[in-house]
């Protein structure tokens, strides 16, 4: 049963992460690789504020939201000037100096040992120290993300994100202060992401910077294509797939050392085989080959 509810927690983290970078990429088509540092970020700033300060996870996640928004303001300012493959260039650049500094800044974020022993949230008194507990904490956080997204989705300024995505020109002709609405989805999503990281970080009470490398950037995107980018109710069935797929090689006789290779192949195979099939994910509203 643990297991289980193990499972529903990672998809509940994944489905967060996943339903941001969709706000950036499906929404406003501005293709990052980078939300694992924000998640990374949101993790030790999280986990920090935990140890040293003790206020609790309203307080823990508040920190790292912050963070994060602070983080993906200074380096908007700049980046967002650039468009297309520059703009994923310097994505890539972020991601790579956020996994060094968490690498090699040993004093604070313990190096590549990592940092462990992270408390348990506490909301309201209450510890949240048992798999039951945090699926009634993340759940339900998970569910008010992925609404509150929607509604900006659906809303007006969801129009003015996707004129964006859809022709950036157009939009800047029309009256659109594209940078400015760019920098504010993307601080948006970056502090999602890293409220996300203070989740995960409570939950596993432990993390080192291999859990939030580039490939876990990559990981992300796949779940935003798979589950159609665009649609958050994609984003929600992508999370749910791709999170609970490499679960099932535990009843196959798979060895662990294998474990992690053939989930990176059928990774693979599952979005090549999407991107051929479906081109715009199983929900999507927006093509990636435009």
């Amino acid at each position: 049963m643990n297991y289980f509810l193990h499972v529903l927690v990672l998809i509940s983290i994944y489905t967060i992460l996943a339903s941001s970078l969709n706000l950036l990429v499906g929404c406003t088509g501005m293709l990052s690789v980078a939300h694992a540092a924000f998640y990374g970020l949101g993790a030790y700033a999280g986990a920090l504020a935990a140890l040293h300060w003790g206020f609790g996870f309203p307080f823990d996640l508040a920190v790292a939201c912050g963070l994060g928004a602070v983080v993906a303001l200074i380096v908007a300012l700049p980046s967002l000037r650039v468009h297309g493959d520059y703009f994923v260039l310097g994505t890539f650049a972020l991601q790579m100096i956020v996994f060094n500094l968490l690498n090699n800044w040993t004093a604070v974020t313990g190096g590549a040992v990592g940092m462990g022993r992270i408390r348990n949230p506490s909301v309201f008194g209450i510890f949240i120290a048992s798999p039951l507990r945090y699926v009634c904490l993340s759940g339900p956080f998970a569910a008010l993300v992925v609404w509150a997204l929607m509604k900006i989705s659906q809303s007006s300024y969801g129009n003015v994100i996707r004129a964006i995505r859809d022709d950036e020109v157009l939009a800047e002709t029309l009256g659109t202060d594209v940078h400015r609405e760019k920098t504010i989805v993307f601080v948006l999503a970056a502090a999602i992401a890293a409220g996300a990281g203070s989740l995960y970080a409570d939950y596993i009470r432990f993390i080192a910077p291999s859990n939030f490398t580039v490939q876990e950037s990559i990981f992300l995107l796949a779940i935003v294509i798979i589950g159609g980018a665009g649609n958050f109710l994609g984003s929600v069935i992508g999370a749910a797939v791709l999170v609970a797929l490499p679960e099932l090689l535990r009843f196959f006789d798979v060895s662990s050392a294998a474990a992690a290779n053939v989930r990176q192949i059928l990774y693979g195979v599952l979005l090549v085989v999407v991107m051929i099939a479906r081109p715009r994910g199983l929900l999507g509203e927006y093509d990636f080959r435009r």
